[in-house]
């Protein structure tokens, strides 16, 4: 299947961030509940297992197509994300939803600032801009001395982005040569052994309705897995990943709904700068990869 409907890949990645939105304010549920964040990733990462095999089996060439030589980049993913995904957890369990989903959008921020400064990639004056501009919509957010925001949960949420952009650079080393869907596998493969250690450590026994948080993080976090892996199967990263900023929609009506939490001016104020910054380094990659293409076609043109 090509990456020529555009419409699926953005209404599937649509349901993704909506699913991924709902994922999370269950987390904040369950940690209301006194649940430690690894049981809520040990529940997370047992839910999506299935789900993943089962996707290996449809596709085109089954359990074979999960053999790979890049074991030690996949432990390093898998490491790395363990921890991204744990403080994304946390700070959602620390902060307000729309606040730590805005400073959760600094991640493509970060991730243009490592491939500089760890792959040599050639960043030009237009993106270093927006760099810049990100970092003064995250101050602005974070307002360092002065914020409503509690300092703590705003310095949990940022080692978050920071992590999963570094996350991204390694699934950029994996993509080479390997598929979402395998990238998926082994990241479960690696870190379901230690989260069932810690589930057993930190879990215990709960009532109904936290079981029921648990079980909506696992099934909404699995959806909204299986949905960005999905839409990039229908679409070009270029044309969907303007769709992951719809996730502040839902964290700002979920806040409110379920918990009271109306984002402050600081919110009103810095996410667009955040977005817009995002929106912009996205739209030059998809510039700069277009380029490349061309130019490794013209040889043979």
């Amino acid at each position: 299947m090509g990456q020529n409907r555009p419409m699926a890949g953005i209404v599937t990645r649509l349901g993704a961030m909506l699913s991924l939105a709902v994922m999370f304010a269950f987390v904040k549920l369950a940690g209301e509940q006194g649940v430690h964040v690894t049981e809520s990733l040990f529940y997370r990462q047992l839910t999506a297992m299935p789900l993943i095999c089962f996707l290996i089996m449809r596709s085109q060439h089954g359990w074979p197509s999960i053999v790979s030589n890049k074991h030690k980049l996949h432990i390093l993913r898998s490491t790395l994300g363990i921890f991204a995904m744990g403080l994304n957890f946390w700070a959602m369990t620390l902060l307000p939803l729309a606040d730590a989903t805005t400073i959760s959008f600094t991640v493509p921020i970060f991730a243009t600032l490592f491939a500089a400064i760890f792959l040599r990639e050639k960043v030009g004056i237009r993106r270093w801009t927006a760099i810049l501009i990100g970092f003064v919509g995250v101050l602005i957010v974070v307002q360092p001395g002065g914020s409503l925001i509690p300092a703590f949960g705003a310095a949990v949420a940022l080692g978050g982005a920071l992590v999963t952009a570094a996350v991204t650079m390694v699934i950029r080393m994996l993509g080479r040569t390997e598929t979402s869907v395998v990238t998926i596998f082994w990241f479960s493969v690696y870190t379901l052994p230690a989260l069932t250690v810690c589930a057993f450590i930190y879990g215990g026994g709960h009532d109904a309705k936290t079981w029921a948080y648990l079980l909506g993080i696992g099934i909404f976090g699995a959806l909204g897995q299986l949905g960005v892996t999905q839409s990039l199967r229908y679409a070009p990263v270029s044309t969907i990943v303007p769709m992951d900023y719809t996730s502040l929609i839902w964290a700002t009506f979920f806040g409110i709904v379920i918990f009271g939490q109306f984002p402050g001016l600081s919110i009103w104020l810095g996410a667009p700068i955040i977005i817009g910054s995002g929106l912009f380094i996205a739209w030059r990659e998809h510039v700069r990869a277009s380029k490349l293409t061309v130019a490794k076609a013209e040889p043979s043109a």
